[in-house]
């Protein structure tokens, strides 16, 4: 169950004119249900399967390497990276949201790296649209206890999860210090939609970071592997999509490393 600090701040950084619900799993429900349903392909449907959850880091989360090929980063590394993008040692860093964060793993992990820098008063928010991932993120962050220096710390007093739609996320204007959306772009409805969402929420001099598709090659063959498995709901961007649309959205420090056929992009807002 979340710890009820981590819920009511959670809520504070919403919208005036946000639903929330506060499900028996301690997971905090946004959907409007007047949106209707979401658009569901082959990928999208995977992504709300229940057992895969259960499975999602050990088997099917590293399936995702094999698009950035045999020297590409580990899962360890691209947590690594995503503590630098993300500016977590920085001390302006208080909030950090997850979008599409799955089983929790990676938000977890945020939220560790937070409280090993000292941010005893850091929260780390994940969102996500399926109800079988964040319930079993959910569990997993109760079960989760921090001991150091200081004693011991329930990782659920930090994090809070949210089920909603990352088209429309539920939280204020440049609420946020911190945003990611790793190995998830690639699979949801509107990704460049998704995008600017991830944008919005982020505060002025607050970081982002991204980890998703790039077509690589020849022209001919990266339009072809985008058409054959665009009908499974998969996208593969465009090596100037993200960069590109950060130096319109006025970011700076963009940089951009290329692993095979994924890339990380990260940036800070003027």
């Amino acid at each position: 169950m979340a710890d009820a600090r981590a819920v009511d701040r959670t809520r504070s950084l919403f919208r005036p004119d946000t639903p929330s619900t506060l499900r028996a799993d301690g997971v905090l429900d946004v959907r409007r249900p007047e949106n209707g349903p979401t658009e569901s392909r082959a990928a999208q449907r995977l992504m709300r399967f229940g057992p895969l959850a259960t499975i999602y880091e050990r088997a099917w989360r590293p399936l995702f390497r094999l698009w950035m090929g045999v020297s590409g980063p580990t899962v360890d590394v691209e947590r690594t990276f995503a503590v630098r993008d993300l500016g977590l040692v920085d001390d302006g860093t208080r909030v950090v949201l997850d979008v599409a964060c799955g089983p929790g793993n990676f938000t977890r992990f945020l939220a560790e790296s937070l409280a090993d820098a000292g941010r005893r008063d850091a929260l780390v928010v994940g969102l996500d649209a399926s109800e079988p991932m964040l319930a079993r993120a959910a569990r997993d962050t109760a079960r989760t206890v921090r001991t150091d220096s200081t004693g011991s710390t329930d990782l659920a007093d930090h994090v809070a999860y949210v089920l909603g739609d990352a088209r429309e996320l539920p939280f204020e204007d440049g609420s946020v210090d911190a945003v990611c959306c790793y190995a998830a772009l690639y699979l949801v409805p509107e990704p460049m939609r998704v995008f600017a969402e991830l944008v919005r929420v982020l505060r002025p001099g607050g970081r982002l970071a991204v980890m998703t598709t790039v077509r690589r090659g020849p022209a001919v063959v990266a339009d072809a592997m985008a058409t054959a498995v665009r009908p499974s709901g998969l996208t593969v961007f465009g090596a100037g999509d993200f960069t590109d649309a950060l130096h319109r959205a006025g970011f700076e420090a963009v940089e951009q490393r290329i692993h095979g056929a994924a890339q990380f992009v990260t940036g800070r807002k003027r």
